[in-house]
């Protein structure tokens, strides 16, 4: 059970040096991050500053009907490829999420879609079909930060605490941790972006423009910006 799918043999290498590039992510500035990931550079902003569209480019990037947090309607969707057993998404959810989600109250909308690092954080595939046990319950968004919380070791027995913490229906949600009940879900996810070339976590997608790893606030904060400005190229 649980165990690596086919592709993720094929993308083993950057897999396990995703953590490394996503410390980088977290500390080189921003124009370089956001010029690999063909996003807004600094000198761009600049020009974006003075009217003019910056020439971005945009990934098609579907949601697959999984998680949302915010107003459907919400001009800015952020697509977020993640990882449970990621420290650089368990900093990006604490300490930047919640200052995007208070700043762009009716404005932003959060996907969360899975990509387990399996070769690297055996826990987050397991963890990732907790969380969806938790979703048939109504809890999935309080699981969700309970799990990037780190109050527990992940495992069952963290699963278990925290699902007890919610009130959920302990033996219903045992048994859908029992079949593994999401596992073709959460692989499925961990196919799809191997295939669109993702090979680290956290990626993001800001109304398809591409941003990777744990940036600070004001990164999402100027490409957010920019975007409900209309000053990048659709």
């Amino acid at each position: 059970m649980w165990r690596r799918p086919l592709t993720a043999a094929r993308v083993e290498l950057a897999n396990v040096k995703s953590e490394l590039e996503t410390l980088q992510a977290s500390v080189i500035p921003a124009v370089g991050q956001a010029s690999q990931a063909n996003s807004t550079t600094t000198d761009s902003a600049q020009t974006g500053a003075s009217g003019e569209v910056q020439q971005v480019t945009r990934y098609p990037v579907t949601e697959d009907g999984d998680p949302s947090y915010g107003p459907a309607d919400a001009p800015i969707t952020i697509i977020e490829f993640s990882d449970f057993e990621c420290p650089y998404c368990q900093r990006w959810h604490a300490e930047v999420w919640k200052k995007l989600a208070a700043a762009y109250r009716s404005q932003i909308r959060l996907v969360y879609r899975d990509f387990p690092l399996y070769s690297i954080h055996p826990n987050a595939g397991p963890a990732a079909n907790a969380a969806e046990c938790a979703k048939e319950q109504g809890k999935y968004w309080e699981f969700h930060d309970l799990l990037f919380s780190g109050a527990e070791k992940l495992g069952e027995s963290a699963y278990q605490t925290y699902a007890s913490a919610l009130n959920m229906d302990l033996n219903a949600f045992q048994q859908c941790l029992d079949e593994s009940r999401y596992e073709a879900e959460v692989t499925a996810d961990f196919e799809y972006a191997s295939s669109i070339g993702i090979s680290s976590t956290p990626t993001f997608f800001i109304n398809g423009v591409a941003l990777i790893g744990a940036q600070p606030f004001e990164v999402f904060q100027e490409v957010i910006e920019l975007e409900l400005a209309g000053k990048l190229s659709q």
